[in-house]
């Protein structure tokens, strides 16, 4: 018998691999593969507002209503501002109701940036909304919410 071998017939390195990817898989993924709901996405919404009145729309999403892989849906953001140092965008924040964690991007403006727009691939686990919060530089705060459908899941659903 060889010595390498544990006595269900793996080996030592067969072993170690699999612990391995057991232990990386228990500390970065959520217990029991939980996917995020509306309220946790509201808790992070909750933290940029803080007591701020959110003002509906604004935001410009442009993402597919279906993707039929959730493994790279596409999104470009904008929003229509001046970006003058006393009318700009601050900051763009991204959330999913739908994936193990709901923060998806934030993007970082200042009036240099010339537009308030940017676009990313994002991965999704499910049908679920996107929603966006806009920062402005005079503190208001807008949120926009779109439903994206997905066919084929691309966080191993």
């Amino acid at each position: 018998m060889n010595k390498s071998n544990t006595s269900e017939g793996l080996s030592r390195r067969q072993m170690i691999v699999t612990v391995s990817a057991a232990t990386f898989a228990a500390m970065v993924l959520p217990a029991g593969g939980a996917l995020a709901g509306a309220a946790e996405v509201d808790a992070y919404i909750k933290k940029i507002v803080g007591d701020r009145k959110e003002k509906t729309g604004g935001i410009n999403l442009d993402l597919p209503e279906i993707a039929e892989n959730g493994s790279t849906v596409p999104l470009t953001v904008s929003m229509d501002s001046p970006m003058t140092k006393a009318d700009h965008i601050k900051s763009i924040h991204f959330f999913a109701d739908g994936n193990p964690n709901p923060e998806i991007a934030s993007f970082h403006f200042t009036p240099r940036s010339g537009k308030a727009k940017a676009s990313i691939r994002m991965r999704l686990a499910k049908t679920q909304n996107i929603v966006a919060v806009a920062e402005k530089s005079d503190g208001s705060v807008h949120v926009s919410k779109a439903q994206v459908k997905v066919t084929i899941g691309g966080c191993g659903g």
